[in-house]
């Protein structure tokens, strides 16, 4: 795991990093957003270096975006002593580092989360990876960068939905994790919530987590939590008028998945409804969905292809209580259309 974190200080700390480290040559991966927002804040702060443009969205996280990634690298020489710094979020940040950690069997990355969602989360771990046919992340890696730079500053370009979406992995970690940070963000006013404290205390519990499994192969997998049914709604709804943000899906989660928690009497019942209320609260016009035979056959479907899944059972980290979780949990189907009933009428 990469112990090079830097917060608020990438004009700084930026320049000083990369000349220190003598690469053959240096690309930027940004999107039309963080070509217009960010790269402005970086690009004095390099030596000379490429951009490469990529189209935002989750709909880019695909094998015909990498493979003009490592065109463009291949077209300019790049060799195995260059560097690729993903400037964006969770998108650039998982399928830039799988660019990165592929091509010529790997080059050095770097990354610069531009989003909420990525500085507290996707950017932490080293997670690489793209969609494949419908499927979140199914092809992917694990390989760490060479340094995550944090800066607060990139914040302030979020538009305010894209901002909420990256709260709902605060929220996350606080559930499984810090029931101290969970208690303090219920006694908080959104709108009081300072970035520059809850950013570096949420990226802890994730290094925490990845420090003590890093491929994930028992305890990391507690970072799932939500994201068996927020990973299938996200895919569903991705090509629909209804398109989720990844933390609005995850929201939806996380409800569900609290439901079946407390169904399977691993939480009490007044646990389930604080956290069916606060999220209501946060996330009120993101969280309304339809559910039909159709639709849940679809996003059951779904979740059978995650990756937490043993011989064809669904698995998931849930909930033991608030600021605790437990990993590889057995969820029937009928379990789980339950609790996507429950989660469509609660919203109604």
């Amino acid at each position: 795991m990469t112990d090079t974190l830097f917060f608020d200080n990438i004009t700084q700390q930026l320049p000083r990093w990369v000349d220190k480290k003598a690469y053959s040559q240096i690309a930027v991966l940004v999107d039309e957003h963080t070509a217009v927002d960010c790269y402005p804040i970086i690009s004095k702060l390099l030596p000379a270096h490429k951009v490469i443009h990529i189209t935002s969205g989750e709909e880019s996280k695909n094998l015909q975006t990498c493979t003009y990634i490592w065109q463009e690298l291949t077209e300019s020489q790049f060799d195995r002593k260059s560097l690729l710094i993903n400037l964006g979020g969770g998108v650039i940040g998982d399928m830039g580092g799988f660019v990165a950690a592929t091509y010529k069997r790997g080059i050095d990355f770097i990354q610069v989360p531009t989003t909420l969602l990525s500085q507290v989360d996707a950017s932490i771990g080293g997670k690489l990876g793209i969609d494949f046919h419908g499927f979140k992340n199914h092809i992917g890696l694990f390989r760490d960068p060479q340094a995550v730079f944090i800066d607060s500053r990139f914040l302030n370009t979020l538009p305010t939905r894209e901002l909420w979406s990256g709260f709902a992995e605060v929220i996350k970690h606080s559930l499984i994790a810090d029931a101290t940070l969970w208690n303090e963000l219920l006694k908080t006013k959104p709108e009081q919530l300072n970035w520059k404290q809850i950013v570096p205390r949420a990226v802890s519990i994730k290094q925490k987590v990845v420090k003590a499994d890093p491929q994930e192969k028992g305890v990391r997998k507690i970072l799932n939590f939500g994201h068996t049914v927020g990973h299938a709604l996200e895919s569903y709804y991705l090509y629909t008028s209804q398109k989720l943000l990844h933390g609005e899906a995850i929201v939806l989660g996380m409800l569900t998945e609290s439901f079946i928690s407390w169904r399977l009497g691993l939480i009490k019942e007044e646990e389930l409804v604080a956290i069916e209320d606060y999220l209501s609260k946060i996330y009120p016009q993101q969280m309304r969905f339809e559910i039909d035979a159709q639709t849940y056959a679809d996003i059951t479907q779904l979740m059978y292809q995650d990756k937490k899944n043993e011989r064809g059972t669904i698995k998931m980290a849930l909930l033991d209580a608030i600021g605790k979780a437990i990993f590889d949990q057995s969820v029937s189907a009928s379990l789980i259309k339950e609790s996507l009933l429950h989660q469509a009428q609660l919203q109604r």
